[in-house]
């Protein structure tokens, strides 16, 4: 099996970034799915080892990961990439930033940096996806936005409460284990 050329490769890449600077926009996440996504694509995202949310097909993509998980408070978020990288065996490395609203008063973005580990299909669309980024950064940063009152109740209630919750759980069953 040949796969993909590095132009191929390049190609999916850049309408990946582009619909994703689209959704960041109108935050509506789910309209590029089936236009990227195999119908069997299994897309995975580690949360530093507290929980991990897998969607197997382009249906369960729309309805977990671009679906619900977008709509808790993420608006005013953006996911600008910052990297493509191709590799052999139709795969992409993408390094992409989650990008808070506002800026910091020295003029820097409320940002930490992910990182995707994208298969290919030999039609260019995404057969696997996982993804991975710093969570205790994420929380953090996430701290940050509330006291510059531009974090989302709705995302605090939502998603960074029960992952603070979730992290501090796992850290304390560390300290307990011998």
């Amino acid at each position: 099996m040949p796969g993909l050329d590095d132009t191929a490769l390049r190609a999916a890449a850049d309408k990946l970034i582009k619909a994703h600077a689209q959704a960041s926009l109108d935050n509506e996440w789910t309209f590029f799915v089936d236009e990227l996504y195999a119908t069997d694509c299994v897309y995975t995202c580690e949360y530093a080892g507290v929980i991990t949310v897998t969607a197997n097909g382009s249906e369960e993509i729309k309805a977990t990961h671009y679906g619900r998980d977008m709509q808790v408070g993420w608006e005013g978020w953006t996911f600008p990439y910052m990297g493509v990288y191709t590799g052999s065996d139709n795969r992409l490395v993408t390094h992409w930033m989650n990008r808070g609203p506002g800026k910091r008063p020295d003029g820097s973005h409320f940002e930490t940096p992910g990182i995707s580990f994208i298969t290919l299909n030999d039609e260019a669309k995404i057969c696997h996806q996982f993804d991975l980024f710093d969570l205790a950064h994420q929380m953090k940063l996430c701290d940050e936005l509330e006291d510059a009152g531009l974090l989302s109740p709705e995302l605090k209630q939502n998603w960074v409460t029960p992952m603070k919750d979730r992290l501090e759980a796992q850290l304390q069953y560390n300290r307990s284990t011998p």
